[in-house]
């Protein structure tokens, strides 16, 4: 058996690999296709050998992402970054296909320790079964189509008050005590991404009917079919997805709109509108943990933060230095967003956001550094396709950090501001938790109704929509906003039917939070457990190996938002 402690056991891969140039990689794939396998340690190996060549793909792959993702506006990333996804990955594809079916039909699979290698082997056997040749160029078209899309969104700049702005920096104006100025940055922004509204549709329209023909023709009535089985959703339903729409409605929806009462009246205000979900209600000025132009100081107390969490999580994150690990501040020509990148073949993490200076900037750090933890603690599985969990507890890693860091942020505020963000925070939960249900119930109707046209999409979101907004906020005069507001979640064009883990794992992430104010290093070494199993047990095991439920149904989401209410009643408004 392969040993754990053997992450670097293959000599397969040439030193001096250009991953990125298909005439080095074919033959590669060509001598582990042509290799004879004639017992369970031959198979070990040669699996050994399939992951080496694996990660290094993926690395080359990561690191094109990544610089074109901080640079949209530069022309030769861009190419590089294109020629990647055009000449080379239609050419994996099908190798890893073959390599796949190789593993299916070895006669030494089914002698392999079956514990071990349960969730690889399930993984396979389903790729093999959805694959398709003639989807690869369907898939390219469609990186193709998110890539303008995500370049529509990187050009989207706005002048504001004489100075040049992305949209990720003017979320900051939205937070003003002046509600004309608040107004006045979210109608900017709003207007901003209704000029491209046309174009987003029409690049969205795209992808829908390509999406659905990936579907055909692995022989599935619609896209959902098709993903279910792509992203591995061995463990839970589409009616449980729906159920979890239900109990969102029903336990959620009553908490937002008190919580949007209290705020209409705390601002003395006669209609609480858009622009005032952000300000502080006593209209103080917003939470400023750092000044856009510190983030060398911004690095250094969120490793403070993390050192309280856990010493140990502490070191690791002051590990990651910027440029080579670290991309945060927002600037022109820069995606939006932020996420972390796991580098498979040199072992590191890198991290990418667009900070502005906001106490959310605090929240999304502590966030993409989970899954840098995630992945540090996994990273020693020799196999790079045993590696990572599935998202929905990829995210429990993440969310986790935004909780259990929430009573140390004393270190960039002072007493009354770090129970503010605390306040912000858990409210944020609160309120997410109803955009999760929205986004994903919408995603659910968009790919099991093929064919629909503009006016039945935009019908469908309002009412999905509208059973998730709380009918305290006031959107009149501004319906054609309201209409297209789904075209701002990038996830629904680059990530499909990625969202629902968010609400999955939320509850997760709020059990160990429950479980650290209880006991704070047994919660941690559950977590670091959890963590440690990267890819190698199904969904409910990695849940269990945290010791929390995999469950998000009423049952346990109710008593967790019970919590968080009665958590917010002790503090200050």
């Amino acid at each position: 058996m392969i040993s754990k402690s053997d992450t670097h056991g293959s000599s397969f891969v040439p030193a001096n690999l250009d991953a990125a140039d298909w005439s080095q990689l074919q033959p590669l794939f060509q001598q582990l296709l042509d290799r004879s396998i004639n017992s369970p340690v031959e198979l070990e190996a040669w699996l050994l050998d399939v992951s080496a060549l694996d990660e290094q793909i993926d690395e080359a792959y990561a690191r094109r992402y990544i610089d074109h993702t901080c640079h949209t506006d530069d022309p030769a990333i861009e190419k590089a970054y294109m020629n990647f996804v055009e000449n080379v990955m239609p050419h994996v594809k099908p190798m890893i296909f073959e390599l796949q079916k190789k593993y299916v039909a070895s006669p030494h699979r089914e002698k392999l320790d079956r514990q071990r290698y349960f969730v690889m082997d399930r993984s396979w056997k389903t790729g093999v079964e959805l694959f398709r040749q003639e989807n690869i160029p369907l898939e390219t078209q469609a990186t193709k189509a998110v890539t303008q899309y995500n370049k529509l969104c990187g050009q989207m700049l706005v002048n504001f008050q004489g100075k040049e702005y992305t949209l990720q920096q003017l979320a900051r104006f939205i937070e003003e005590p002046d509600r004309q100025v608040r107004q006045q940055a979210w109608e900017l922004s709003a207007n901003r991404r209704k000029q491209d509204r046309e174009a987003i549709n029409t690049i969205f329209q795209e992808l829908l009917d390509i999406r659905q023909k990936i579907a055909a023709n692995a022989g599935l009535a619609n896209y959902r079919d098709y993903i279910w089985k792509a992203r591995e959703r061995f463990d839970y339903t589409p009616e449980m997805c729906a159920a979890f729409g239900d109990a969102v409605a029903k336990v959620c929806m009553p908490l937002v709109e008190k919580l949007d009462r209290e705020r209409k009246d705390a601002l003395g205000i006669d209609t609480l509108r858009p622009w005032d979900l952000s300000v502080d209600v006593r209209n103080r000025p917003s939470l400023r943990p750092f000044e856009q132009d510190q983030i060398p100081q911004f690095i250094e107390k969120t490793t403070q933060v993390l050192s309280r969490v856990s010493p140990d999580l502490g070191r690791q994150f002051a590990t990651l230095k910027p440029g080579a690990h670290l991309d945060l501040e927002s600037r022109k020509g820069k995606k939006p967003g932020g996420y972390q990148c796991s580098l498979e073949a040199s072992r590191q993490t890198f991290i990418f956001m667009n900070a502005a200076g906001l106490q959310r900037d605090v929240e999304t750090l502590v966030h993409e550094a989970g899954h840098a933890f995630h992945y540090l603690a996994a990273c020693h599985e020799p196999l790079v396709f045993m590696r990572s969990a599935p998202l929905e507890f990829c995210e429990v890693a993440s969310m986790s950090m935004e909780l259990l860091t929430v009573d140390h942020l004393n270190v960039f505020y002072n007493e009354q501001d770090a129970a503010r963000a605390k306040r912000t925070l858990l409210e944020g939960i609160v309120r997410i938790l109803p955009w999760i249900a929205t986004i994903d119930g919408y995603q659910h109707w968009l790919y099991t109704n093929p064919g629909h046209t503009l006016e039945q999409r935009t019908e469908a979101w309002l009412k999905i929509s509208g059973r998730f907004e709380s009918k305290v906020v006031d959107w009149s005069g501004y319906e054609d906003i309201r209409a297209s507001n789904w075209q701002r979640q990038g996830h629904l064009f680059g990530s499909p039917f990625y969202y629902i883990e968010y609400g999955i794992a939320q509850l997760g992430a709020l059990q160990l939070w429950q479980a650290y104010q209880a006991d704070p290093k047994r919660a941690i070494e559950s977590y670091r457990r959890g963590l440690s199993l990267g890819g190698t047990r199904p969904l409910p095991e990695l849940f269990a190996g945290a010791n929390i439920r995999f469950d998000f149904s009423e049952q346990t989401l109710a008593p967790l938002v019970q919590a968080i209410e009665a958590e917010l009643a002790k503090l200050p408004a």
